[in-house]
């Protein structure tokens, strides 16, 4: 199994902490966002690890094969995960935003389900989520269950019973689950392809009726979507840095 790491885009919201570098390179707990990504890729036994890369790319230098979205400015990440078509239509994948941290267990989890197309998702998420939002419905979207298969994603939620978990942006295709995505991206026009977000992805395969599991992952994981997420998190015992292992604990900050 392989895994392939999104991180083509800037991060804007980030502010000045992206002028000068790409997003996963954002330092949490003494580590850059992107080396929490691949300890946690290797401990749980994926050594095959690739980087869809686009701004700044010439600032990445590990001895990693690179998959180049040059048109990153203008698109958004469905059109970063076709870039890496090569790997996804002969290998099972593993593909991960660039801007979480979570644990090797939580791949394990991820790499051992079945489906061609699953995600993972926290059960637990409105704890992060009220430290993160004043109103944890000002970010969170709709995600809805039947069993182990995911029937809604990435609307508006009008109540928090409309969420019984937050995707995590962690995901896993195997070849014929790919094929399924690429048949469907040949339906779209150019500029709903350049446009589309990874939860529309998945809401239109969802809506086409092609399965995609969901795999509930308790474990504590980060999302790292402003200057401001990252100055919380730093303050927070999330985990031990150097083994990755540990529990999330609000009242540490």
């Amino acid at each position: 199994m392989k895994a392939i790491i999104l991180a083509a885009g800037r991060g804007s919201r980030m502010g000045s902490l992206t002028e000068n570098l790409p997003k996963c390179r954002s330092i949490l707990h003494g580590k850059t966002l992107i080396d929490w990504q691949m300890d946690a890729l290797q401990k749980a036994g994926i050594t095959d690890i690739a980087i869809v890369r686009g701004y700044l790319a010439d600032s990445f230098h590990f001895d990693l094969p690179y998959f180049e979205n040059r048109r990153w400015a203008e698109t958004n990440m469905v059109a970063s995960l076709a870039c890496a078509e090569d790997w996804l239509k002969t290998e099972t994948c593993i593909v991960g935003y660039s801007d979480i941290v979570y644990l090797p267990d939580t791949v394990s989890r991820l790499m051992n389900c079945d489906g061609n197309i699953a995600i993972t998702y926290d059960p637990n998420w409105s704890a992060l989520w009220n430290l993160r939002f004043s109103n944890p419905l000002s970010d969170a979207e709709t995600f809805r269950l039947d069993g182990d298969r995911v029937v809604e994603i990435g609307n508006r939620a009008a109540l928090i019973e409309e969420i019984e978990g937050q995707y995590m942006g962690l995901l896993k295709f195997t070849p014929p689950g790919w094929k399924q995505v690429a048949n469907h991206l040949t339906t779209l026009d150019q500029s709903t392809h350049d446009a589309m977000s990874m939860t529309k992805l998945l809401s239109e395969l969802i809506a086409s009726g092609i399965a995609v599991t969901a795999v509930a992952s308790p474990e504590p994981w980060y999302e790292v979507d402003s200057e401001k997420d990252l100055r919380l998190y730093n303050r927070m015992k999330m985990w031990n840095p150097t083994s990755l292992t540990g529990k999330f604990d609000v009242e540490s900050i």
